[in-house]
């Protein structure tokens, strides 16, 4: 069974849910407050999803950029997604990385998520 089909089943780790998507920290932090926004229906990439969960995991993303930035007030957000192996996916059910980002949190932030290929993030 898939880890995220199963955060439904025992909801006691959701942040926040819309009809179509659910909000949980990641288990995994690179960030405080980073948050995996997640389609309930189980889809592995995003090009799978309709124009309806497009729509709602909009939604989702800005209700949760706004309770993170009451939360925890950050200075910033990446927003990604690893969509293949090649591409670092592990849990092949469509997850979206909501990271909120600090001033001073890394070195230099220039290139943000260029930085995937490290070499490649500075330009």
């Amino acid at each position: 069974m898939c880890i995220f089909c199963e955060i439904l089943k025992d909801s006691h780790k959701i942040i926040h849910e819309n009809e179509l998507f659910f909000s949980v920290f990641d288990n995994y932090p690179v960030n405080q407050g980073h948050t995996l926004i997640i389609p309930k229906r189980h889809v592995e990439n995003y090009f799978q999803l309709t124009d309806n969960e497009k729509i709602m995991l909009d939604d989702e993303l800005k209700y949760m950029k706004n309770y993170l930035a009451d939360e925890f007030h950050p200075d910033g957000f990446n927003i990604g997604i690893n969509q293949g192996k090649a591409a670092g996916q592990t849990i092949f059910h469509l997850h979206i990385h909501l990271i909120p980002r600090y001033s001073n949190d890394v070195e230099d932030p220039r290139g943000g998520v260029r930085g995937v290929i490290p070499n490649k993030q500075k330009y």
